[in-house]
């Protein structure tokens, strides 16, 4: 690679390339490492043991997520002999290979494709004197034949007082098992997944929008077994049959507003994508859709507010209609369960006391209908599977005709390639 400019781009594929072709020294200190560069190393070992190897990495389970590096790597190293020393934190990289040298930025695979083309380089080269000493503070093996080729005692006093910038502690066995077993049992994405799903996280997000427990008008009961024995009658036709209607569908406390005003929230700013895909919001929208929510939740309570006043009232008279269509029923044929507990013969007034029993076991008190009026809404983002959907886009840019989505597109499609491709 001496013939390469001072910028480059410095991937995977290279570093292995510059690996193989070393004869006296490597040293490779990074977060992490791929199965690419490990397998160089590897062979390099095998076809030139007396080539002496450093590895310093950043070994953590965060590293690994992140995909500067991979577990199975590592693991190739440790069984091949070659045992990386713990590099806690380091987020630069360095590639030191005989008498040349390179800093690179490592990639985070979880956010972005190795670089392929010295058009987007990465890495700049080092200069004779940098490699010389960065192998002294890196590499102990190049330090020591360093001390031991000193032609002066003097130049070998000076190479001995160059501080060692690395631990020399190696991955312990206990530690990568622990690591191993995290990646294991929680494996991270596939780092080309990630990327396209995040080309698209910055534009829209699932949402849904839910109101229950506000609808009372539609609040029905189930008149209880022990009054429906008594008989039937014809009265309060529409009503009042084995279920009963706790108010007027139509009444002043009817949740037809609130409902009318949600529609109209999910319909604006909530635009459907189908019903494979339920509805999204674009991210730009959404704090306007969030004070619209709130103004809605502000309605809400207002409504709350207005039934904890209003509706006892009516859910007395709606008890009062059961018990006065009730009371004849029972006077002429009292249940068992009334005449059991009686002294003598039921009065009015008794079985009055008995329908409200039986009717306090199904009509709710109005306090606890109010509180059970509940706005939940959801966000959720998109997900690998949505995007791959075939009609994903198409319903997008039918709910959103005047986004460009092309581009969008196309950052999605190159996020999701996975093929190297060589400089050239």
């Amino acid at each position: 690679m001496s013939g390469l400019s001072l910028f480059l781009a410095l991937s995977s594929r290279r570093i292995a390339e510059v690996i193989r072709q070393a004869t006296k020294h490597v040293c490779y200190a990074a977060p992490g490492i791929q199965s690419e560069v490990a397998a160089a190393l590897v062979e390099l070992k095998q076809k030139s043991p007396d080539v002496s190897i450093t590895i310093n990495l950043d070994f953590d389970e965060k590293t690994l997520r992140m995909g500067y590096g991979s577990l199975e790597a590592v693991e190739s190293l440790r069984a091949n002999g070659i045992d990386p020393v713990h590099f806690a934190g380091f987020r630069s990289s360095i590639l030191l290979v005989d008498r040349e040298g390179w800093v690179f930025t490592p990639t985070a695979l979880y956010l972005e494709p190795e670089p392929h083309s010295d058009e987007t380089p990465n890495a700049f080269r080092l200069s004779s004197d940098q490699v010389r000493e960065l192998f002294m503070r890196l590499s102990p093996p190049a330090r020591t034949e360093a001390i031991e080729l000193a032609v002066t005692k003097e130049e070998s006093e000076q190479i001995a007082a160059i501080p060692l910038e690395v631990s020399t502690q190696r991955i312990e066995t206990t530690y990568f098992t622990e690591v191993k077993n995290s990646i294991i049992q929680a494996p991270p994405v596939q780092f080309d997944v990630a990327r396209q799903v995040r080309v698209f996280e910055p534009y829209l997000q699932y949402v849904e929008l839910s109101l229950t427990g506000a609808a009372i008008q539609r609040h029905r009961v189930r008149i209880p077994q022990s009054i429906q024995r008594l008989g039937s009658s014809t009265d309060l036709e529409g009503r009042l049959q084995t279920t009963f209607d706790l108010i007027e569908q139509r009444g002043s406390l009817s949740s037809d507003a609130l409902e009318k005003e949600l529609n109209e929230i999910r319909k604006n700013l909530t635009p459907s994508l189908g019903k494979d895909h339920g509805r999204v919001v674009l991210k730009g929208v959404k704090p306007h859709l969030n004070k619209r929510i709130e103004e809605f939740r502000e309605n809400l309570s207002k409504h709350q507010e207005k039934i904890k006043a209003d509706l006892q009232k009516y859910l007395d008279e709606s008890r009062k209609q059961v018990v006065d269509h009730y009371l004849p029923i029972a006077r002429s044929n009292p249940p068992d369960s009334l005449i059991g507990r009686l002294f003598g013969p039921p009065t009015d007034d008794d079985i009055r006391i008995w329908l409200d029993r039986e009717l306090d076991k199904v009509i709710p008190k109005a306090e606890k209908l109010a509180t059970k009026m509940i706005l939940e809404v959801r966000f959720k983002d998109v997900t690998y599977e949505t995007l791959n959907h075939p009609d994903f886009f198409e319903a997008v840019k039918a709910a959103y005709p005047d986004v460009d989505w092309d581009k969008a597109y196309s950052e999605f499609k190159a996020a999701g390639e996975t093929k190297d491709q060589s400089s050239k």
